[in-house]
């Protein structure tokens, strides 16, 4: 079956009852996305460590630095960001599946779940100051499913809103 090159192509997704890749799925998927940057590095002339895991049905591929190495040009969330997803569509082209691969570079994404949890403490605090809900700013899946986790553990309930770019999430009490 031929294409335009007009048309989208199809998106892999895995089979009705295969919603998780295999630990070896995720591990060929991690090999992958890391000779990606690797590469880039190299291209960039920057120094980097890689390190891959695999854990909650994900493959994490973090690139390190010690000292003043100058890997933390990449490390804005935007750049991140949009590392992340050309690191997807190297993987989704080499293996032909759809990857949920979560990329951190010198420690972004660490930096990211701080302000994260700034951003719910204010959403809190206009609550428990009498506000009946707090909107956050539109975020990507990833941050949402952090945020839900931080307003769960301050004992608010959260759901995501919206479509595409304007997804965010909205805070309620309990």
């Amino acid at each position: 079956m031929e294409t335009s090159a007009l048309e989208e192509p199809a998106t892999v997704r895995p089979a009705p009852g295969n919603e998780l890749p295999t630990q070896d799925q995720l591990e060929v998927e991690g090999d992958v996305a890391a000779d990606y940057i690797e590469e880039l590095l190299d291209i960039a002339d920057l120094d980097g460590d890689i390190d891959i895991t695999v854990r909650a049905g994900r493959a994490y591929v973090s690139v390190t630095a010690s000292g003043d190495a100058n890997v933390r040009v990449l490390s804005k969330p935007d750049t991140v960001a949009a590392l992340q997803e050309l690191t997807r569509i190297a993987v989704q082209t080499k293996t032909g599946n759809f990857s949920r691969l979560i990329l951190d570079v010198g420690g972004s994404r660490d930096a990211r779940a701080a302000e994260l949890a700034v951003l719910v403490e204010r959403a809190v605090g206009r609550i428990e100051e009498g506000a009946t809900s707090a909107a956050l700013p539109p975020m990507s899946s990833y941050e949402r499913k952090l945020v839900h986790d931080i307003v769960a553990e301050r004992g608010f309930v959260s759901e995501s809103e919206g479509e595409g770019a304007d997804r965010h999430t909205v805070i309620r009490r309990a």
